[in-house]
């Protein structure tokens, strides 16, 4: 995956109201705000293909023989179970039940370098990292977790020295980390190897940057941008 095939994914789910400011300097790093998804190709793709499979979920949920896959099914009868129950068994299980699928990678399965799948394609194919991120982020936002509580971060994985993606999620006063590469859900200060490039939510995209490089706050500035 190249650092900019994931500046920016996902935002399906409408979201109204400012956006909190968030309590967290998420890896360290200082934010350049940018309330704009102009551009973004691949996210605009995945975008529409998640409005249209919409319908099919609540049809899925209701019948499992409207399911278009038995992965599907799984997934919708596991939001079912998770319906009210607390947060952080909720983030534990779904970063758990999608990383079940096995990694492949986007030349194998569509035969090309880059694609955004669904979450139906994920859970009929599986998919390679950022795939994961979404499949966590549409499971999260079903469940009824606030869009700017969730960010997908494109990473720098300074241990593999390649680009990566993860879903981040914000949690009273820190951020936890959902990752493909462990079941594990592990609070973003602990988990050093990752440097961030970009972060995205439904409204919303960060630049990351080194503090010293910034002359504002770390977190909640905003500019006029495996």
């Amino acid at each position: 995956m190249r650092h900019w095939l994931c500046a920016a994914v996902l935002a399906f789910l409408p979201f109204t109201g400012a956006q909190a400011t968030l309590p967290v300097a998420l890896f360290k790093t200082a934010e350049i705000r940018a309330d704009s998804h102009d551009g973004l190709r691949q996210w605009q793709a995945v975008l529409q293909r998640i409005e249209r499979e919409m319908p099919v979920y609540a049809a899925c949920r209701k019948d499992p023989g409207a399911c278009p896959s038995r992965g599907a099914q799984l997934w919708q009868e596991l939001l079912l179970e998770l319906e009210g129950r607390p947060p952080g068994e909720q983030v534990t299980r779904v970063n758990r039940f999608v990383n079940q699928w096995r990694y492949r990678p986007d030349r194998r399965l569509y035969g090309t370098s880059d694609y955004w799948a669904s979450p139906f394609e994920f859970f009929a194919n599986s998919g390679d990292c950022e795939d994961y991120a979404i499949a966590k982020y549409v499971s999260l936002r079903l469940l009824g977790v606030p869009d700017d509580r969730l960010r997908l971060a494109v990473v720098q994985d300074e241990l593999r020295d390649l680009a990566h993606a993860v879903l981040v999620v914000y949690e009273r006063d820190t951020a936890v980390v959902l990752d493909n590469l462990t079941n594990a859900v592990l609070q973003h200060d602990r988990v050093t190897n990752y440097t961030p490039y970009y972060t995205v939510n439904a409204t919303t995209r960060w630049a990351h940057v080194p503090p010293s490089r910034i002359a504002m706050p770390a977190v909640g500035a905003t500019a006029s941008t495996r």
